[in-house]
């Protein structure tokens, strides 16, 4: 097959390089050239031409999609997470996925830290303070809280915890985990279940996948055992925290502080955050550096190329 000839459906304006890449190498179909009204004559008079669909943590191949586009053969996905993919309608289907893990190991792991001391040292809100002329006419920004040597527990010890905790170990701070199993770092503390890590610590990262059973997983039983002086870090999914309950927390001060990168309903966060002093917010950023977008775009182009050259992919999701 001619790569020409591999009609490609790419879902949301993520990436210019990556669009561009995907132009001049494939036949791109652009999925909001159409209006939101005509998505479904759209898919249907490119059914036949469209075999593989490019998404991203925001926008993916759910169902509806899949049953739409009966010539799809792969999905891949501007990401590592890929709980918007339908995987068991892809599985049946025969329909290969891939994602882009590992090249944005380090910078997630890098802004989970930013946030953790972020949130500990108000950095955010000290510039604010400075900007306002607070500094000259108040004087003195009030006291913050360290985080070397803080006890970090971080929920999900995959490439990208274990990535958070190497960091975090350079601050001087013990480290803490909770996993689906206990993995072979002796020096890490293993909890089986979230409310004891999170008792037990006093910065929780989480940085595990979202799926069903971890939906909601950083629930008022876990924030309440991080506690007023506890800090919730979110650089994983935002339906991992229930959201609802963590702006409470955060409110009624049961809670110390947040650092979140990503929100339950995107591009929205909750907008009683937005007054409170105890939370920094980013807009899932944690890969949208030049260099990592650059690597995650060749990681999809390279496994587009190689399915429609008939090769190994290089990032099989199982």
């Amino acid at each position: 097959m001619a790569m020409e000839s591999l009609g490609v459906l790419l879902l949301h304006p993520m990436n210019a390089y990556l669009e561009q890449e995907l132009d001049s190498r494939f036949r791109l179909f652009r999925f909001w050239d159409s209006p939101p009204d005509g998505r479904a004559e759209f898919l249907r008079a490119n059914s036949s031409a469209i075999r593989a669909v490019v998404g991203n943590a925001g926008y993916n191949a759910d169902a509806a999609l899949i049953d739409a586009l009966p010539s799809l053969e792969i999905v891949a996905s501007f990401s590592v997470g890929i709980d918007r993919v339908d995987l068991p309608k892809c599985r049946e289907r025969g329909i290969r996925v891939t994602n882009t893990p590992d090249v944005l190991t380090d910078d997630v792991a890098d802004l989970a830290v930013g946030l953790a001391i972020a949130a500990l040292r108000k950095i955010p809100q000290a510039d604010r303070y400075v900007r306002a002329g607070l500094w000259k006419a108040k004087g003195d920004y009030t006291l913050t809280t360290r985080f070397s040597g803080k006890r970090v527990a971080i929920l999900g010890l995959g490439r990208i915890g274990l990535a958070i905790a190497k960091r975090a170990e350079a601050f001087g701070c013990s480290i803490s985990y909770h996993s689906r199993s206990e993995k072979p770092f002796p020096n890490y503390k293993f909890f089986t279940n979230v409310v004891d890590l999170a008792a037990n610590c006093d910065v929780l990262i989480v940085a595990c996948s979202l799926n069903a059973e971890t939906h909601h997983m950083v629930n008022r039983k876990v924030m309440d055992a991080l506690g007023p002086d506890g800090v919730l870090i979110n650089i994983g999914r935002g339906a991992l925290v229930d959201e609802p309950e963590l702006v409470s927390a955060l409110l009624e001060k049961r809670l110390g502080a947040a650092g979140l990168d990503v929100f339950e309903h995107e591009p929205f966060a909750a907008e009683q955050l937005f007054s409170l002093d105890n939370v920094v917010l980013v807009p899932h950023v944690g890969s949208d550096t030049e260099e990592t977008c650059k690597a995650m775009a060749d990681l999809v182009l390279k496994n587009l190329e190689a399915h429609a050259l008939n090769k190994p992919l290089l990032t099989p999701v199982p």
